[in-house]
């Protein structure tokens, strides 16, 4: 069997999507050496020093039967081709044949073999607000568009399955339930081997944390609202991540609330200072408004912190009993939330790692495996067949 991955986002986001491919595909390659397994990813423009082209290639090597198909367009390029002009020439040109196709990313190529789609969250529909409006546009129109196309849709949580049957009608039948899974480097550590990081990021010694992209949907000026109502004065909040839009309310809320020299924000951390980042943390505060499923969180988790997240959508599932649970809409909650995590340091400290226990990339690689078989083995299908866009009529 033939299968063609999609691996744009591994090469090119360091969070996110990029991660949980990188990750689910390195578990999945190597439980049946008798599939072949042709990644292909958006090349032009890629740095040569990229982190993510160096794990690919080390993939690469290490699998015999894993191909790598990297195609000279940028991401920006492929997706105007194949997503906004719908460009018929099946992603087969480009790759070799193939008998089935994993998107991991919301949307199709073109493609003559059977598809799998992944579907993280309905972020555009359900907190529209908190989209740009051109992505907001764009994947109005592309996942209906792809999700009409699949044989299989793939999603990261329960309360994602629930939000494509609410919002689009998507038939039960056709999803299939795969949770993401913790990386081993994610666990509690000695004290002696976190001090080089915060030496490395000039960390206080008691601080909050949140991680992840500076965007809308992640509630930060609810969180520093609420900081700003705690009363330990040595008390500071570090928030890690890159800028991702709309973010500029986030520090003209800091300087209203008098807080510059107790917020610190350090910008994207890369893969490998995430789990010394989470130990040194007094407790992590992820107060999103929602989640297809919430990555730092289990991260969080597995690392022994204790963690404060919202009582909405995947959180839930991810959290269980090993977290406290807010409203993400109302400041005094979180910032008691935060309060409570603290006080119940010790029990949250023990019952994370054992949560997160519960999320492995081995299992949900099995559950890949087993989709692959069964699309493989001829079934289950779908109404539509319009794999290589010869239908226009929604452009």
């Amino acid at each position: 069997m033939r299968i063609g991955i999609d691996y744009t986002a591994a090469v090119w986001q360091g969070a996110g999507i990029g991660r949980y491919t990188r990750e689910l595909i390195r578990a999945v390659v190597g439980l049946d050496p008798a599939i072949t397994y042709r990644l292909f990813y958006a090349a032009g423009g890629l740095p040569a020093a990229s982190p993510y082209l160096a794990d690919l290639r080390a993939l690469d090597a290490a699998h015999p039967n894993v191909q790598l198909r990297p195609i000279p367009l940028s991401p920006r390029l492929l997706t105007v081709l194949w997503q906004r002009l719908r460009l018929p020439l099946p992603v087969e040109a480009l790759v070799g044949p193939l008998d089935l196709l994993h998107a991991p990313d919301f949307v199709l190529p073109p493609t003559r073999a059977r598809t799998l789609v992944t579907v993280h969250d309905l972020t555009f529909l359900v907190r529209p607000e908190c989209a740009e409006a051109g992505l907001r546009r764009y994947l109005s129109r592309a996942v209906p568009r792809a999700l009409r196309r699949a044989d299989l849709v793939l999603v990261d949580s329960q309360a994602t399955a629930a939000d494509l049957a609410r919002l689009l009608g998507v038939d039960g039948a056709r999803v299939r339930l795969i949770y993401p899974g913790v990386d081993p480097r994610f666990r509690p550590l000695p004290s002696a081997a976190l001090e080089a990081t915060r030496a490395r990021f000039g960390l206080p010694a008691s601080f909050i944390l949140f991680v992840g992209t500076l965007e809308p949907r992640k509630n930060l000026p609810r969180l520093v609202r609420a900081f700003a109502r705690l009363t330990d004065p040595d008390l500071h909040l570090v928030i890690a991540g890159r800028r991702g839009w709309l973010y500029e309310e986030i520090f003209a809320t800091v300087e209203q609330q008098a807080l510059q020299n107790r917020v610190h924000v350090l910008d994207f951390v890369a893969d490998a200072e995430l789990p010394a980042l989470y130990n040194l943390a007094r407790a992590f505060v992820y107060p999103s408004l929602y989640e297809g499923f919430g990555l730092p969180v289990l991260e969080a988790l597995a690392c022994g912190a204790p963690v404060v997240t919202s009582g909405v959508s995947s959180l839930i599932e991810v959290a269980g009993e090993a977290a406290v649970l807010v409203d993400p809409l109302d400041e005094a909650a979180i910032a008691d939330g935060i309060t409570r995590a603290l006080r119940d340091a010790a029990r949250l400290r023990a019952a994370g790692p054992a949560q997160a226990r519960q999320f492995r990339w081995d299992t949900a690689a099995q559950r890949l495996l087993a989709c692959y078989r069964t699309l493989g083995a001829g079934g289950p299908s779908k109404g539509s067949r319009d794999h290589v866009f010869t239908e226009r009529s929604d452009r």
